[in-house]
């Protein structure tokens, strides 16, 4: 039995804790901001308004505090979204946990003193001395999980026995995990998968769909290329397994659609989806600065295209 702090009470945070106590883990989960989770999470019955369900008793929540760190945790897990990547570094700075930490959290951050862009376990290995880093990345719907839908992911670290580690703690008949040393190859892929989404989601028909989700995974394939990272990841659960699912099941994709039939990114989401977080906008605007100055357009022809038609509010 280990003991197991999740940071992030949404959707994905709430239902990562169900597989961690199936293995018998005593797992805590903390929400530092969203009120609406905290009442959730809070409550007796703890119906996620989000996973649409009660999750089990065994969760415990805790208020959250930098003082919540001062406990002894076997693995700290951040399911923060991109936004809460930097206040989670911070608050991590100045503890030199040597616990490992596990990032469910998805995207890509642009460091604008350096001009790069940094994934998110060089974000806080870089910008605030965080070590033992590893992340999870994959095909994996938050509600499918919850509701225990077969679901395979792959944990990345440099150092495997780590991941392994990790992996032997949350692993269970439908929660299965696999392993790589290919960190930025699995970051780069499950950050721009969102992007390429709304691009395949804009194909009104699976004829052209089916073209733009192959020319999606040749632009990824460079781009990762690009970043020093194993091109062979793309054929993995990071790669073309999460392009996959988002692609036929997430908002990106709804978004692209709208895209597609004709709205501005501004129109689309105002009329449509206004209470919806769509994560390829956030990413877009994120890497923006970076893809359209440093990159040549003609190798990644769809991405600078999304990301202009979102960025100017353009028509796709």
């Amino acid at each position: 039995m280990k003991k197991i702090l999740i940071i992030g009470g949404g959707a994905m945070g709430s239902a990562f804790s169900i597989p961690c106590l199936e293995n018998d883990n005593r797992v805590v989960v903390t929400e530092p901001y969203n009120k609406f989770f905290i009442k959730n999470l809070a409550s007796k019955k703890k119906f996620h308004s989000s996973l649409k369900m009660n999750l089990p008793k065994k969760l415990k929540f805790k208020n959250y505090s930098k003082n919540i760190f001062k406990e002894k945790f076997d693995l700290i897990v951040i399911a923060l979204s991109l936004a809460g990547i930097d206040f989670i570094g911070k608050e991590l700075k100045d503890l030199k946990t040597k616990v490992p930490l596990l990032v469910l959290t998805k995207g890509l951050k642009y460091d604008k003193k350096r001009k790069k862009l940094l994934t998110i376990s060089a974000l806080l290995k870089n910008n605030y001395n965080v070590a033992n880093v590893s992340v999870l990345k994959g095909p994996c719907l938050a509600k499918e999980l919850a509701r225990k839908n077969k679901t395979s992911v792959v944990i990345a670290n440099k150092n495997i026995k780590v991941a392994k580690w990790i992996g032997k703690q949350i692993s269970t008949k439908y929660y299965r995990t696999e392993f790589s040393k290919d960190v930025i190859g699995v970051e780069i892929c499950s950050a721009i998968k969102n992007i390429y989404a709304m691009v395949i989601g804009s194909g009104q028909n699976f004829n052209t769909a089916s073209d733009l989700f192959q020319k999606s995974v040749n632009e990824m394939k460079f781009l990762i290329k690009y970043f020093k990272g194993d091109e062979l990841t793309i054929l993995g659960l990071a790669g073309i397994g999460d392009l996959y699912v988002s692609a036929v099941g997430g908002r990106n994709s709804k978004m692209g659609d709208f895209l597609g039939k004709g709205f501005t990114f501004t129109a689309a989401k105002r009329k449509f989806m206004p209470k919806d977080t769509v994560e390829g906008e956030q990413l877009a605007r994120e890497i923006a600065p970076y893809i359209l100055k440093k990159i040549n357009k003609k190798n990644i022809p769809l991405m600078v295209h999304l990301l202009k038609t979102i960025i100017y509010n353009k028509k796709i």
